[in-house]
C-alpha cells in the first residue's frame, strides 16, 4: 500500500510537471516565434530594399524594370550612371531674371567659340555676369560615369548575395516586372519582389507558420514579404510599410 501511494504521488507530480510545461510552453511558443520572425523580416525587408534601389535605378536607364534577379544584379555590377560635377551656381537675382543653367552652359559655349559673338555685352549686361571669362571659369558641369554599385550601396556590398533569401537555404527572391497601360496610353512599369512565409520561416514552429499564412491569406493578402506589385501599382511600397 505504502509503495502504490508513493507511485500515486511521483505520477500525480509528474502530471502536475507535464501540465505546468504545456501551459508554459502554449503561452511561450506564441512569443518565441513571434521574436524570431520580427529578427527574420528585418533582414528580408533589407534586402527587399536593396533591391527596390537597384530596380529603381535600372528603370532610370532602361526604362523598365528588370524582369528577374540575375539581370538586376548584372546591371547592378556592370551598369554606370550619370554624375554630374558642379561648380558655381546662380544668385538669385540671376535665376529672377530668367537665367537658368541650361542658358547659362549654352553663353558659355557661345562664349568659347567665339569670345566676341553679337548680343554677348546685351546677354552679360541682362543677367549680371560680370566679367565673362571668369564667370564661364568658375560655372562649370562636368558630367561623369560610375558604377552603380558604388553609387548606390556602401563599399564592400556584396552584390552577387542580393538575390539569396536570408535564413531560405539557398532560395532566391522571385522578381518579376509588367508594363501596364495607363488611361492617357502612355506604358506604366511595375516590378514586384517577393519571398513566402514558407521559406524564410521553415524551420520554426510549423503550427505558428500555419497561423500567420492562413491568416494573411484569408485577409487576401500575400502570404509573406513583398515590394512593389505588378497587379496593383503602389509606388514600389513594401507590404510592411
Amino acid at each position: 500500500m505504502k509503495i502504490f501511494r508513493i507511485l500515486m504521488l511521483v505520477l500525480l507530480v509528474g502530471c502536475s510537471a507535464l501540465l505546468a510545461y504545456m501551459c508554459y510552453d502554449s503561452i511561450n511558443t506564441p512569443i518565441v516565434f513571434q521574436e524570431q520572425k520580427e529578427q527574420r523580416d528585418a533582414q528580408v525587408i533589407a534586402k527587399l530594399i536593396d533591391i527596390r534601389k537597384a530596380q529603381i535605378e535600372y528603370k532610370n536607364v532602361n526604362g523598365k524594370y528588370a524582369g528577374d534577379i540575375d539581370s538586376l544584379i548584372y546591371f547592378v555590377k556592370n551598369g554606370e550612371l550619370p554624375f554630374v560635377n558642379k561648380k558655381g551656381e546662380l544668385t538669385d537675382e540671376q535665376l529672377g531674371k530668367g537665367l537658368s543653367e541650361h542658358k547659362a552652359l549654352a553663353f558659355i559655349a557661345m562664349y568659347n567659340e567665339d569670345p566676341e559673338f553679337k548680343g554677348l555685352a546685351d546677354t552679360v549686361a541682362k543677367y549680371d555676369l560680370g566679367d565673362m571669362a571668369e564667370f564661364a571659369e568658375n560655372f562649370r558641369r562636368d558630367t561623369t560615369f560610375v558604377s552603380v554599385l558604388s553609387q548606390i550601396f556602401p563599399k564592400g556590398y556584396d552584390i552577387d548575395n542580393l538575390k539569396y533569401v536570408p535564413f531560405g537555404n539557398g532560395a532566391v527572391f522571385e522578381v518579376k516586372d509588367t508594363i501596364q497601360p495607363t488611361k492617357s496610353g502612355l506604358p506604366l512599369p511595375l516590378f514586384q519582389a517577393q519571398t513566402p512565409f514558407s521559406v524564410y520561416l521553415s524551420d520554426l514552429n510549423n503550427q505558428q507558420r500555419y497561423n500567420i499564412i492562413d491568416q494573411a491569406k484569408k485577409l487576401d493578402k500575400y502570404p509573406g514579404l513583398r515590394v512593389g506589385d505588378v497587379e496593383v501599382p503602389n509606388n514600389n511600397a513594401g507590404n510592411w510599410e
